[in-house]
């Protein structure tokens, strides 16, 4: 069972039965059955991704559980209809979205070898799906894909190997790492923090967490007692990471992989995990139609810096409601809330607040809203 979040982590979207789809808008509270219209998969829903509002997503599939017969589907009204985009069929496996929803990546990939090669490969978008192009890779059985926020780096993982572009998918890297089953990959929004994981049934040495600093150059394997690790995530500024493991563990880092710290859920075989931007709402599936989320109250850190006649104040879209506010006096309670809207910020996943810089001195906070 695979499990899909909304930035904020609000928007939860897991895949029903004959091609339904679940959908959440409280954070897994409550579920809602969205039967998909007569366009769309009747068998299985296999990756989805959001933009960072929820309202735009794409998401791969196909009929008659015949990977033969998938394809690419994007909606752009939070998944109520969604349109067959015009793309080749091949075994689409995952699929990534710029914050904007309008650059897409896709992977195909049949890890059993057993469909032809012709059935592997890359393909993007740049307006939100309309039109897709196949990328000047090597034909690898694909597993996994992510995305930076603004959708120029992009990570991909394969039975051997993992790949990165800073072009969005113009050129492709081979990144240094072991030939190992990579079968899951996360990245912060700027694309430099990346996580993948990768599994062997029968050798816990290749069933390894890495984490990277530098959109790939380098990888560095992490201390973590994983067994077969299934599913990666990651906050937005890759501090926050979770990775999740078939043979029943979830592990959490809070310092982007120097600890890991084992969970203690129930001993089910997990699937997929996915974060909320700021990190404090987690959700993981499980292979018996197990949905499980944590919830730890968000401290967003509130950034301030002058450009030129302005500041501009910015933080990761929390997981809860925050209101900026001001005051002149700290003396006194007289904080004050801000009647500007923040904007969201497609390339960092934070919202900002630019203002005239004061002649006096002023101080700003967040505050959390009912």
């Amino acid at each position: 069972m695979r499990i899909f979040f909304a930035v904020d982590g609000s928007k939860l979207i897991t895949p029903g039965n004959y091609g339904s789809i679940l959908v959440s808008t409280n954070a897994g509270f409550t579920w809602n059955t969205n039967n998909t219209p007569n366009n769309t998969p009747t068998s299985a829903w296999l990756a989805l991704a959001f933009s960072a509002g929820g309202n735009r997503s794409v998401a791969v599939g196909f009929e008659n559980y015949s990977p033969l017969k998938s394809a690419i589907y994007t909606s752009t009204n939070g998944g109520t209809s969604w349109i067959s985009n015009n793309t080749p069929n091949k075994w689409w496996v995952s699929v990534a979205s710029s914050a904007d929803g309008n650059k897409l990546v896709a992977v195909a990939g049949d890890p059993s070898n057993f469909y032809p090669a012709n059935t592997w490969g890359i393909y993007t978008s740049t307006n939100g799906g309309t039109a897709w192009n196949s990328n000047n890779v090597p034909s690898k059985p694909w597993t996994c894909v992510a995305s930076s926020a603004d959708g120029n780096k992009l990570v991909a993982t394969s039975a051997r190997s993992i790949y990165t572009t800073t072009n969005a998918g113009l050129t492709w890297v081979s990144n240094n790492v072991p030939a190992y089953y990579w079968v899951s990959v996360a990245s912060s929004a700027d694309g430099n923090r990346l996580v993948a994981a990768s599994s062997h049934a029968l050798s816990l040495s290749q069933s390894t967490i890495y984490t990277s600093t530098d959109g790939g150059a380098v990888w560095t394997l992490n201390t973590v007692p994983v067994s077969y690790p299934t599913s990666v995530a990651s906050s937005a500024d890759g501090s926050k990471l979770i990775a999740v493991d078939r043979n029943h563990g979830i592990y959490t880092t809070t310092n982007a992989g120097a600890l890991w710290v084992q969970n203690a859920v129930a001993s089910i075989p997990w699937t997929s995990a996915v974060s909320s931007a700021d990190g404090n709402r987690l959700a993981v599936a499980g292979g018996r139609a197990e949905v499980y989320v944590s919830y730890t109250t968000p401290t967003p850190s509130l950034s301030i810096a002058n450009i030129g006649s302005n500041t501009r104040l910015s933080w990761i879209i929390p997981s809860l409601p925050f209101s900026l506010q001001q005051n002149t006096d700290l003396t006194t309670t007289n904080w004050l809330d801000f009647t500007n809207q923040p904007t969201l910020n497609f390339n960092t996943l934070e919202y900002e607040v630019a203002l005239p810089l004061s002649p006096v001195n002023t101080f700003y906070r967040l505050k959390s809203s009912p």
